[in-house]
């Protein structure tokens, strides 16, 4: 994996190769973006260009703005299930004002420095939550790959699914088959693409290459299937709040949707900022910084009529990967996407429906990661995963926020035997070169953000020593957090001493 280069004192990197592997870096993550912000606008419910508009903003404004520099925002998967559901039950105009308050809300948060409460969410639920989103995009988008719309709840679509199938008729090509076959040619130039792509070409995402598959062949057949609409002009497609905007804050309907985006947000931007300071040896997010950042881009994006923004880590991967070195590059793919809709609107209407949906029903697919529910088996016991599975089915069979909801509940089960003593003491002292780190009493989601801000502090290329002796118990959300702190030091060639770490989820820490 290539890690970014960062800004640090004493690395001299000439301002012409910073612009350079930018430059480069932008081009990759505009290929990656474009249609993951149009086909993610059609699982919402609605039309392609408003997600263009979100990655337009999360590029040039968020990206300039971001407490994490290589971090790409833009429409996510994660919350096409959420929109989908309230652009349904309450007309597109209520998701204006539901965008402008749960982007307040990141922003206040941020003023109040609540980013690390965020970081205390169990990763059973996010990957549960993910998983079931997961799970929603497929069953649904699967219904595009017919030219169809998708039905009106996770259930139903799931339901259809063999209809779909048993409907088709090879003797009879009509604009369903027609469009199957574009989604199959799709899926199939993709998964084909990033098996045996030639190592020069490695940074070409297979997302535009299906999609550029998928469209040649309706051109060149000259397939009767349902295409892309988007309008001449992208300034025809910012639909500015309508009167009566204000009263909808007294709805109560609306104000907890804005309080289920803004926690959903938040969450999955800063889970994703962890995963791509994984990735680099740059600098560290500043989570507070990136909460008002995403703040002030989804108040944008409501004032604009577009859709909800997080921190993605499909683009930012691609971002790193690509050699970023800076924020730059996710401003300058903003840059692109808006030059592209500006210039060449007619392009994008040669896109068939079918194809965007297949790129879905694969991102989807994709979400649904059985390998982090054996991790969560394999290193933290049962419990995790039944919050895992039990959050997964309640997305699916009831809805995001209650599946959400339901996962943390759980969650509070591990702190059960531990009721009498959730206290954690830290120390943290300089011991000659090395700093030392002692915890003393129960570490858990509770006390996370303490931790948290203890570890962050650590200065970079110091030896440290973790003491965890008269550590009592830790629960499977610190030790996640302990395993990746580690894991990011040591990878960086700081020494890292744990003293204690000897039996259960501590041995596996020392490892």
């Amino acid at each position: 994996m290539t890690q970014a280069m960062s800004a640090r004192p004493g690395v001299s990197v000439p301002r012409l190769q910073f612009l350079g592997r930018d430059l480069t870096a932008s081009i990759v993550v505009f290929l990656v973006a474009m249609p993951l912000c149009m086909g993610i606008a059609i699982a919402s419910g609605v039309p392609p260009e408003k997600g263009l508009i979100t990655g337009i903003i999360g590029g040039i404004v968020v990206g300039a703005l971001a407490g994490s520099p290589l971090q790409v925002s833009g429409p996510a998967a994660g919350l096409a299930v959420i929109v989908f559901e309230l652009v349904r039950d309450q007309g597109f105009s209520a998701l204006g004002p539901i965008l402008i308050l749960a982007g307040a809300i990141q922003v206040v948060a941020g003023v109040f420095r609540l980013g690390g409460w965020f970081r205390a969410i169990s990763p059973a639920v996010v990957h549960g939550m993910l998983a079931g989103i997961g799970v929603l995009i497929v069953v649904g988008q699967f219904h595009v790959l017919f030219d169809a719309k998708p039905l009106s709840s996770g259930p139903a679509n799931l339901a259809a699914m063999p209809g779909r199938l048993l409907g088709l008729s090879l003797s009879n090509m009509a604009a369903a088959e027609l469009a199957f076959i574009v989604a199959l040619v799709t899926i199939g130039a993709m998964l084909a693409w990033e098996k045996w792509r030639p190592a020069a070409l490695r940074l070409m995402p297979g997302a535009l290459v299906g999609v550029v598959a998928g469209t040649l062949l309706t051109v060149a057949l000259g397939l009767d299937v349902a295409k892309v609409q988007v309008p001449a002009s992208i300034t025809a497609a910012i639909s500015l709040p309508e009167s009566g905007f204000w009263a909808k804050w007294l709805d109560p309907s609306v104000i907890a949707a804005a309080v289920a985006i803004a926690f959903i947000a938040s969450a999955e931007t800063l889970l994703s900022a962890a995963a791509v300071d994984k990735m680099h040896d740059g600098v560290r997010t500043d989570y507070n910084k990136e909460l008002r950042a995403q703040g002030i881009g989804n108040l944008l994006c409501g004032a604009a009529g577009a859709l909800p923004m997080t921190g993605v880590i499909v683009r930012s991967s691609a971002n790193v990967q690509a050699g970023a070195i800076t924020r730059a590059s996710a401003i300058l793919h903003g840059v692109w996407i808006l030059g592209f809709v500006a210039l060449l609107p007619w392009l994008l209407r040669e896109i068939p429906m079918a194809a965007l949906g297949a790129i879905l029903v694969v991102t989807g697919w994709r979400l649904v990661s059985l390998t982090h529910a054996k991790h969560l088996l394999r290193d933290h016991g049962p419990l995790p995963v039944v919050i895992w599975a039990a959050t997964l089915i309640m997305v699916v069979a009831t809805d995001l926020l209650t599946g959400v909801l339901v996962g943390i509940g759980l969650t509070l089960l591990e702190l059960a035997p531990h009721l009498r003593r959730l206290r954690l003491g830290v120390e943290e002292q300089p011991e000659g070169e090395t700093h030392r780190i002692a915890l003393d009493g129960t570490a858990t989601f509770v006390t996370l953000p303490k931790l948290s801000a203890t570890l962050d502090r650590v200065p970079a290329g110091k030896p440290v020593r973790l003491d965890v002796t008269r550590l009592a118990a830790v629960d499977h959300t610190t030790a996640e957090l302990l395993r990746d702190w580690l894991q990011r030091r040591r990878a960086s060639g700081t020494p890292v001493e744990l003293l204690g770490g000897e039996s259960g989820r501590l041995a596996t820490l020392a490892h």
